[in-house]
C-alpha cells in the first residue's frame, strides 16, 4: 500500500511516498481505511530526530476514516463504521492509505463534520481532556470561582482546551495570545480574558484581579516559568506539554505547587487498564460536536495526502504561527 514516510531523519523534504506492507492487525485491532489526517508538533519532532531502523518510518497521529477490518476480540465496532482517533506512538503512523489501531483508543466520528476535518480533533482533544480531568483532577461542573490560565491558547490543545473548560466546568479562562488574529481566535474559542504571553505575563494577569489556580502550559514553559511561579495561586496547578531543558522545580515549593506532565499516548503505549478511557471521552468530544457544544478547530485544509502537500504542513508546524489545526485529506 501506499504510504508517506522518511528514511534519514532531518527535513522535512525527506518525506516521500514509499511502498509499505498492509498492517496485519491484532485480536483487538481496527484496520482503517485513512480519510483524513492532520499535522501536529510530534510528528516534526519525530521527523527531525528519530531514526528509521531498516523500513521507512510512517509519522502520522491524527486519522479519520472508515472501518475496513477488524480482529477477532473486537466488540464496539464493526466493518464500515466511521471512526476518529488519535493512534499510538509505537506504531505505525496513520499517513498511509490503511491503519492498524486498537479499538479502545478510538472514537466515532462526529456525524457533523467530513472525514478531513474530523482528523484534526483527536490528538489534541484527548491533551486537553486529560489535562482537565486527569492532570488537574477536576469534574465536570466543578472549578467554579476559579481561574485557568492557558499559555499559547490559540494552538491546536489550545483551542480546543478552552472550549472543553468553559463547556464542561466553572472555570474562568484567560488565554494568551500575542497577534490580533490569534487574540480574535481565542476569544471566538471562548476565553474570558486574553493577555500577551511576549509581555510581562505576570503583570497582566495581576491587572486582571485574578490568581490562577490552574496553569497550562503548552508552549515556551522554561521561557514563562518564573512568571508562572509569581502568578499562580498558592497550592495551584501546573500542567505541561512541552519538553523544557530545565525547569528549577525548586522554585514551586513555597507555594506548595503541584506539577503534571501531560502525555496523552501513555495510555497506549502501556497498555494502561484504564486506556478505554480515550474512547469513552472521544465519543462524548463527537457527541458534543454534533450537539454545536464545540466547534472544529480547522482552519487550514490542505487538499489530498501526496508528500508535496505533507512537506508544506510540516514546515507550516514547524513555523510557529499557526492558528488552530491543519487538516489534510487521505490519498
Amino acid at each position: 500500500m501506499k504510504a508517506i514516510g522518511y528514511n534519514e531523519a532531518g527535513s522535512a523534504d525527506n518525506l516521500a511516498v514509499v511502498e509499505v506492507a498492509r498492517p496485519v492487525i491484532g485480536p483487538r485491532d481496527l484496520l482503517v481505511a485513512v480519510k483524513g489526517i492532520s499535522v501536529n508538533p510530534v510528528d516534526v519532532k519525530l521527523r527531525a530526530a528519530m531514526q528509521p531502523e531498516g523500513a521507512p518510518r510512517v509519522l502520522g497521529f491524527d486519522a479519520a476514516g472508515v472501518v475496513a477490518e477488524i480482529g477477532d476480540a473486537v466488540t464496539g465496532y464493526k466493518v464500515g463504521d466511521e471512526v476518529f482517533y488519535a493512534g499510538d506512538v509505537t506504531r505505525a503512523g496513520t499517513n498511509a492509505e490503511f491503519h492498524a489501531v486498537d479499538e479502545r483508543i478510538v472514537g466515532r466520528k462526529p456525524a457533523k463534520l467530513d472525514f478531513t476535518e474530523a482528523a484534526g480533533l483527536p490528538l489534541t482533544s484527548i491533551t486537553a481532556w486529560e489535562m482537565l480531568f486527569d492532570a488537574f483532577r477536576l469534574t465536570e461542573g466543578g472549578g467554579e470561582g476559579k481561574t485557568l490560565l492557558v499559555i499559547g491558547g490559540a494552538g491546536g490543545v489550545g483551542s480546543i482546551l478552552i472550549q472543553l473548560a468553559k463547556a464542561l466546568t466553572g472555570l474562568t479562562v484567560i488565554a494568551t495570545a500575542s497577534r490580533p488574529e490569534t487574540q480574535d481566535w481565542v476569544r471566538k474559542m471562548g476565553a474570558d480574558h486574553v493577555v500577551d504571553h511576549r509581555g510581562d505575563l505576570a503583570a497582566q494577569v495581576d491587572d486582571l484581579g485574578l490568581a490562577p489556580s490552574y496553569v497550562a502550559a503548552l508552549t515556551a514553559t522554561d521561557q514563562h516559568w518564573d512568571a508562572i511561579i509569581n502568578l499562580i495561586a498558592p497550592r495551584g496547578q501546573i500542567a505541561l506539554i512541552d519538553d523544557p531543558e530545565a525547569l528549577d522545580i525548586k522554585a514551586a515549593k513555597p507555594k506548595a505547587l503541584s506539577i503534571h506532565w501531560e502525555f496523552m499516548f501513555t495510555r497506549s503505549m502501556f497498555g494502561t487498564e484504564d486506556i478505554s478511557a480515550q474512547r469513552d471521552l472521544l465519543n462524548r468530544v463527537a457527541e458534543m460536536i454534533d450537539a454545536g457544544t464545540l466547534q472544529s478547530t480547522m482552519t487550514e485544509r490542505g487538499g489530498a495526502l501526496t508528500a508535496e502537500a505533507l512537506r508544506a504542513a510540516h514546515l507550516r508546524q514547524e513555523s510557529g504561527r499557526l492558528i488552530g489545526k491543519q487538516v489534510l485529506g487521505g490519498f
